[in-house]
């Protein structure tokens, strides 16, 4: 198979690595792909979202598959694009359709769905311009802390959390008339907070059957302790020490089987990827969110975590066969840590050299926003490098990529130093 996977993050370098372990891979591309994606296929100059240029590629070069790494692409419509194209015909394509994706591409989508298939979510409601006396209306309905949601896609900053009710009506209005958040902030979804721990859970889906992913946890804020700016992610753990058996049969028969049934009987074709983010509240679990496609960091854990082969799962879900295939996991534990640019989340500098790459041993290197000129690989995002390990314990794991991300520096480089440990205490 000649495969297309689209994206230049840590979650598609993770996922080239694993696409290159396939028996049935001919060769593999990637668009645009990172300094580190290069080591597994060939990096290609496209935009993800030039969908007549990805077409002519996928002619010229007669690929098979196309692995849809951000959620971009799927909000925008390329999975309609590819169905709705004759030339097109002979190509798969791993994501969900346009309608489907506003499970992430909405806010307002997702919470109304939410509730007409009787997923646990937060009580919620949504403004616009027109509807903002409504809304300190409704604000003052509730109590602090208040959750404000840009509807759209606001690359993981949309979302406010604030303690003073003048405060949230103040933003909320900011959100509205000031654009904030941009065209993402059009309309807002007010929520009630809950408080509690929040899990990652993944699963792949061909519409009709699915199969359950390792679960992970991410760490979203820059600052050690879980304190300062919302990040991409910082680091993420897997497996999650506190979910238990009993907690994941709440989650597959309360969340997910309602999920593929409610999209199945909406019509919404699903294929691909499904992110559920879950709270635990007083031991019950509640959807924060839904994404359309795996997480970043989480990715680095968990597709490391998967014995079996990617394309065979790829296939089955592009052929409605995913219930035939097999999955299996390394029963290990998984730890990535991320290296990040000075400044980030706020302003950052970009094309600082990364030295100690070749001194890595017993853990994986994910390039996050790597570029290469020549030999040398620089630094190009935000998030840089993500340093990941398997170990018996998460203990052994953390341990390991801890050791060797020290090995590793670029100018202003940070990492946060405490991943996991807030698990590891609820564990012992």
């Amino acid at each position: 198979m000649k495969i297309l996977l689209l994206g230049s993050g840590g979650r598609e370098h993770a996922l080239s690595w694993k696409i290159s372990q396939s028996s049935q891979l001919d060769k593999l591309f990637i668009a645009p792909g990172n300094a580190g994606t290069k080591a597994y296929g060939t990096n290609v100059d496209l935009s993800i979202l030039d969908f007549p240029a990805i077409k002519f590629f996928c002619l010229e070069n007669e690929i098979s598959m196309v692995v849809v790494g951000p959620e971009d692409p799927l909000v925008e419509g390329i999975y309609d694009f590819f169905q709705s194209d004759v030339e097109l015909s002979g190509v798969s394509l791993i994501g969900p359709s346009k309608e489907a994706a506003r499970l992430e591409g909405s806010k307002d989508f997702a919470k109304k769905f939410m509730f007409k298939h009787g997923i646990p979510t937060a009580k919620y409601a949504t403004f616009t311009k027109d509807t903002l006396k409504k809304g300190y209306d409704f604000l003052e309905s509730m109590k602090a802390p208040y959750v404000l949601k840009a509807d759209g896609l606001a690359a993981g900053k949309g979302v406010l959390i604030l303690d003073n009710l003048a405060d949230a009506k103040k933003e909320l209005k900011s959100m509205l008339f000031d654009g904030k958040f941009g065209k993402a902030g059009n309309q807002v979804v007010i929520e009630q907070f809950l408080k509690g721990i929040e899990l990652s859970v993944f699963v792949i889906t061909d519409g009709d059957s699915y199969k359950i992913l390792p679960e992970a946890k991410d760490y979203k804020r820059i600052g050690e302790g879980d304190t300062g700016l919302n990040t991409g992610g910082m680091g993420a753990i897997s497996p999650v020490p506190f979910a238990n058996s009993t907690l994941k049969e709440k989650i597959e028969n309360q969340i997910i089987i309602p999920t593929i049934k409610g999209l199945k009987a909406d019509g919404l074709v699903y294929k691909g990827f499904i992110f559920f983010g879950i709270i635990m509240v007083k031991g019950e679990p509640y959807v924060i969110e839904y994404n359309c496609r795996m997480g970043d960091p989480e990715t680095e854990v968990v597709i490391p975590r998967l014995k079996s082969d990617i394309l065979d799962l790829f296939e089955g879900v592009a052929s409605n066969t995913l219930s035939e295939r097999d999955i299996q996991f390394d029963e290990r534990s998984a730890a990535t840590v991320m290296m990040v640019s000075g400044g980030y989340p706020e302003d950052y500098e970009i094309g600082k050299v990364i030295f100690g790459l070749n001194a890595i041993t017993g853990s994986m290197v994910f390039h996050a926003g790597t570029s290469s000129d020549g030999p040398t690989v620089l630094s190009n995002g935000g998030r840089v490098i993500a340093v990941t390990s398997l170990g018996k314990t998460l203990e052994i794991a953390l341990e390991k990529s801890y050791n060797n991300i020290e090995n590793i520096e670029f100018e202003g480089s940070y990492f946060r130093k405490d991943i996991g440990k807030d698990v590891l205490l609820i564990k012992n």
